[in-house]
């Protein structure tokens, strides 16, 4: 229901004058006009005519929704505004004014809105839980309580910015290669469609019996040509059961993150990646002031993946009964020495969030450095499939004139 209310809070179109009278109109989002027409007198205008603005359903259909990256952008501005001495309400205003995604426009406006309405940063922000999760709630509140929320926005736009630069390293690996082979499977179905039908003509003509490779080529043409629509229903049916069971059972999601981790090439990309975010989670929750405990339970969520969500847990499970950090992710089994030793170096001088922001960047540096290596690894092989798949089809084209050629 909070999910529901937050994206549907409606915006109320308004004129009246302000305190100079000065006639002034305007939108606010608000969740109802009683509200609405509080938060103008708060402001010093004084309202003469306000109504609900109608929602356009084709708007709301085609609205651009709010992405990680406009998150982390608000976080960095509003935690740019506070250092620069500007006060919260009004550092809302001016970032949501700069801001170019109207979903994320709404969201801001919305949390000021709360926040003139007498409500904390934080229980503003856990209006929005689609685009807030807890481990940032609790790390505003940490800030609010105590006084240093200034300081703690800017931690959290460093958490962010980290987290979204990681983010993006691992999708370049993922995009690249399989952005290239879809391409590679779309230009040969063209070419089986369209091209081999026409040298299918032309070898119909000789009389002849056509070479093995030749005729498997032409018979799969035949096929693609007759049953298209059936390969298309297909490939759409196999992609929406595959985001369904993805969304809907737990089972499924756990047995992906498994494969994920097993994967040849890609298994120790994935595995570096989670290292950083469990590091650079629980450095920035521990730094805030965070118990460990507390911050063992957020950094679980982070590190999004089923096997270290539930290692994590364990940890914490540990800690709680009195073991150390360092000792309690050894007995995991789960954590690269590196990381156990610079723990334990941390817990004996006390400085146990400076060493895991320092495993975190070595993590980070080398999730970058896979990515280019993967990359470099990747672009011959990528060539191999393209020269296989399009090559192959030249060869069998021409396979049975080059076999006239020799017989002539």
């Amino acid at each position: 229901m909070t999910v529901k209310k937050a994206q549907l809070m409606p915006t109320f179109a308004y004129d009246g004058v302000d305190r100079k009278g000065v006639k002034i109109k305007g939108e606010l989002p608000a969740k109802n006009m009683a509200l609405a027409k509080v938060t103008l007198r708060k402001q010093g205008v004084t309202v003469r005519n306000i109504r609900e603005k109608r929602k356009n359903i084709l708007e709301g259909l085609f609205k651009k929704k709010v992405s990680t990256l406009d998150i982390t952008i608000f976080t960095r501005q509003l935690a740019t505004m506070m250092k620069a001495g500007v006060p919260l309400v009004q550092g809302f205003e001016i970032v949501a004014e700069g801001l170019e995604n109207p979903a994320m426009r709404d969201v801001v406006l919305g949390i000021k809105s709360e926040v003139e309405g007498g409500s904390t940063f934080a229980s503003a922000l856990r209006k929005y839980p689609q685009h807030f999760d807890k481990l940032f709630c609790s790390l505003v509140e940490s800030g609010e309580q105590s006084g240093a929320l200034e300081t703690m926005l800017d931690r959290v736009a460093v958490y962010k910015e980290k987290s979204e630069l990681l983010k993006q390293k691992i999708k370049k690996a993922m995009k690249y290669p399989a952005t290239v082979i879809v391409v590679a499977v779309i230009v040969t179905i063209i070419l089986m469609v369209k091209v081999v039908p026409v040298f299918q003509d032309l070898f119909s003509s000789f009389g002849a019996n056509l070479p093995a490779f030749t005729q498997m080529v032409v018979n799969m043409s035949k096929w693609m040509q007759e049953y298209w629509f059936i390969m298309i229903i297909v490939i759409v049916a196999i992609i929406a059961g595959f985001m369904e069971a993805k969304k809907r059972s737990k089972k499924f999601r756990d047995g992906l993150d498994k494969l994920t981790l097993k994967l040849p090439i890609f298994g120790d990309l994935v595995y570096k990646a989670i290292i950083a975010r469990y590091s650079r989670t629980l450095a920035t929750t521990f730094a805030a002031g965070v118990p460990l405990i507390d911050a063992l339970e957020s950094t679980a969520g982070a590190t999004n993946n089923v096997i270290y969500e539930q290692a994590v847990m364990k940890i914490r499970e540990d800690v709680a009964t009195g073991q150390q950090l360092q000792f309690a992710m050894r007995v995991s089994n789960r954590f690269p020495s590196m990381a156990i030793q610079m723990v334990a170096i941390g817990e004996e001088s006390g400085a146990l969030d400076s060493m895991l922001d320092k495993v975190a960047t070595y993590y980070e540096n080398e999730v970058d450095n896979a990515v280019d290596g993967l990359t470099s690894m990747m672009e011959p092989l990528i060539m191999a499939i393209l020269g296989v798949l399009v090559g192959g089809l030249v060869v069998a084209m021409y396979l049975p004139i080059f076999q006239m050629g020799s017989v002539i």
